[in-house]
């Protein structure tokens, strides 16, 4: 089980990256999207796996050492679907904004940048 998650959580962060990387803008929305799932599949994964019991407890018990379940690992990848969730709609409206002006090419993107001389942009530390 476990080895079948660590070769699905590499297939997804390598498709995320090839789709980041591409210069096509909806693309690499995709490509944050597809990295966005892979880091909550890393994220729940570093919980551990417990079994498939749900973590109910004996009115007797006085030891809760056995305890298999972990919430933290769940409240953290439900928290970071929201943020990546955000994430993904703020860059499809500035995605769908770019394309109005300039088009889906990322390279034409490089040309609504200012001049080097420019005194806004910052000075390029060789």
């Amino acid at each position: 089980m476990s080895l079948l998650l660590a070769l699905t959580i590499a297939f997804t962060v390598t498709t995320g990256v090839y789709l980041t990387l591409s210069r096509d803008l909806f693309r690499c929305i995709v490509g944050l999207a597809v990295l966005s799932s892979a880091v909550n599949l890393i994220v729940f994964a570093a919980g551990r796996f417990g079994p498939l019991q749900p973590p109910i407890v004996a009115a007797d018990a006085g030891r809760l050492a056995a305890m298999a379940a972990n919430p933290l690992p769940q409240a953290l990848v439900l928290t970071a679907i929201v943020i990546g969730f955000a994430l993904l709609c703020f860059a499809l409206a500035l995605g769908a904004r770019l394309w109005t002006q300039g088009g889906g090419d990322t390279d034409h993107l490089r040309q609504a940048e200012p001049p080097p001389h420019d005194p806004v942009k910052p000075p390029v530390l060789d």
